[in-house]
């Protein structure tokens, strides 16, 4: 009987044994999932709702497969260093990819909340328009040369690139060897550099040599002929080049242009010229290699933090003293910048009502404003900016207000190191060449001031196919200001939608050139109409023609 009563034991043990067991693998297997599902909820909630609690502000969200590709591309073909990040960049300032700094989704929170990607960086339709500058077909070779041109340029880089473009077609009207420009050394950027320092010599003279003769320098036995000096008549027309200016051959082989600004109408001209103009400007005059080398490290450097702004801000010392503007500075600083505007004698105006010149748009959005306006547009915090400008006057003093709202603010002082642009230090007109690559290839364009850069990139970004190019409404904009500055309007939806509103047309959609403004007259009228290279449509962008359109029409014939 014992040993009956002793028998189930061991059984019941090894039973109670792996029911133990069971619940112990039943325990763990819910835990798990329990862990999953807790980690998939933070994987999905991370990108959106907790980028803006990192600590690092240059950790940004990911960019478009397109750019990844790109980007990808550039890297395999150039050569140019082993790592990304130039060498002062600390990792923290390190583009995202090489800093290991988390992906987000395309998804970006702006003003107005959650804003997609595609809506704050998708291009304007070009609308089929595309670049057409080959000459006609009676269009012929040079004629035989009458004398010499001689072109003084006048003003900072892109008024003397437009200057240079106009003498180009000036020299094809009279009948001239055009003698490689002198760069103006004068001016208030007191810049020593040579025009082989700054663009492509040879490479100007040989793609010019089916429209214009162009030599490097006089021919000695010329060099101490008399020359006649003339100030070409402002906006003038092929009339004025071929029946005044062209008759100076009788009397002079040399002709000296002593200022290549606006010497040269916008409209009206025949359409070789003006396609000429477009040559000579997209085409003939590129920047020297060096510069074009160093412009684009600046852009791959830039573009691996992804889709970029290139904001002009033109809040300089000479912009400022020049055009009298002095919102939001101190009583020193203006007195300052009125003793510059008042020693610097070829500035014509002296006096110079600042609050006026604000209330019409005239004055340059000052840096706290521009952060206002992009906020405005749906621009979230980790937006990458460039800023291609010189000296911001005031420095960190003016700019704290932007940094704070954009921290990720870049420009090719901190892009590249004291060693990459040692070269081109001390020449504003080299540095400005390297902002002007930057904002050209740019995915958004935005001038905080419609200055000489700003006119000129935004026709150079037309030419290439409508590049989107925001310009702010500063007389709309300025209103809106004011009413925050007074606490009568606060920032948030109502100001985003005005804003949004405003610029919903003013992103570089194609249009034809503006004419004059309607009953002006004079020097005025021209001075009103929107300058040749702003805007190159129709003479230079034409409509591309449908395959469809012409199968059908070589069905009609």
């Amino acid at each position: 009987m014992k040993e009956k009563m002793q028998w189930p034991w061991p059984w019941r043990r090894r039973k109670v044994v792996v029911v133990v067991v069971l619940r112990k693998l039943l325990t763990c297997a819910i835990c798990v999932i329990a862990l999953m599902g807790l980690l998939s909820v933070r994987v999905q909630v991370f990108p959106s709702s907790k980028v803006s609690d990192l600590s690092d502000p240059y950790k940004l969200p990911t960019v478009t497969q397109q750019h990844e590709l790109n980007y990808q591309k550039l890297s395999a073909e150039k050569k140019w260093t082993q790592e990304l990040t130039p060498p002062h960049l600390s990792k923290e300032q390190a583009p995202p990819h090489l800093s290991k700094a988390p992906l987000s989704s395309h998804k970006l929170n702006g003003a107005n909340g959650s804003l997609d990607f595609e809506k704050l960086w998708k291009q304007p339709s070009n609308r089929d328009f595309v670049p057409c500058v080959q000459p006609g077909s009676n269009y012929t070779a040079p004629d035989e040369s009458r004398g010499y041109l001689l072109v003084h340029t006048n003003g900072g880089l892109n008024q003397m690139r437009a200057g240079i473009c106009d003498m180009v077609a000036v020299a094809r009207i009279i009948n001239a060897t055009l003698v490689v420009p002198e760069l103006d050394k004068r001016s208030f950027w007191q810049d020593t550099s040579n025009f082989s320092d700054v663009f492509d010599e040879d490479h100007f003279i040989n793609a010019l040599a089916n429209d214009v003769k162009v030599i490097k320098k006089l021919p000695k036995d010329l060099s101490s002929a008399t020359k006649v000096v003339m100030h070409f008549r402002s906006w003038s027309g092929l009339e004025y080049y071929r029946d005044e200016i062209a008759s100076l051959w009788e009397e002079f082989q040399v002709i000296r242009a002593a200022k290549s600004d606006s010497r040269l109408a916008n409209n009206h001209l025949p359409p070789d010229i003006q396609k000429l103009r477009c040559r000579a400007c997209y085409k003939a005059l590129r920047f020297s290699p060096k510069i074009e080398a160093m412009g684009k490290l600046l852009v791959d450097r830039m573009r691996a933090y992804g889709p970029f702004i290139a904001l002009h801000l033109r809040y300089e010392k000479d912009m400022l003293a020049f055009s009298g503007c002095t919102h939001g500075l101190s009583d020193v600083e203006a007195e300052e910048l009125r003793t510059i505007r008042e020693n610097t004698a070829y500035w014509k105006i002296k006096d110079i009502n600042a609050t006026e010149q604000r209330s019409r748009g005239y004055c340059p959005l000052t840096p706290t404003e521009v952060g206002i306006f992009l906020t405005g547009l749906g621009y979230p915090s980790n937006t990458p900016i460039y800023i291609a400008a010189g000296e911001i006057y005031g420095g960190d003093t003016h700019m704290a207000d932007l940094r704070s709202r954009y921290p990720i603010l870049m420009s090719k002082e901190k892009l590249a190191s004291v060693e990459e642009l040692e070269p081109f230090t001390n020449h504003a007109s080299q540095m400005a060449a390297l902002d002007y690559i930057v904002s050209v290839e740019s995915d958004v364009f935005i001038p905080s001031y419609s200055g000489n850069m700003a006119r000129a990139v935004e026709g150079h970004r037309r030419f290439l196919g409508h590049r989107k190019t925001i310009s702010p409404d500063r007389k709309a904009l300025v209103r809106l200001f004011d009413k925050i500055e007074k606490g009568l309007l606060m920032e948030g939806r109502k100001v985003s939608n005005r804003i949004s509103e405003i610029h919903k047309k003013l992103q570089g959609s194609p249009r034809r050139r503006r004419g004059p403004v309607s009953g002006t007259k004079g020097m005025d009228r021209f001075r009103s109409e929107e300058a040749f290279y702003v805007n190159p449509l129709p003479d230079c962008l034409c409509k591309r023609v449908s395959e469809n359109v012409n199968a059908s029409t070589a069905s009609m014939r």
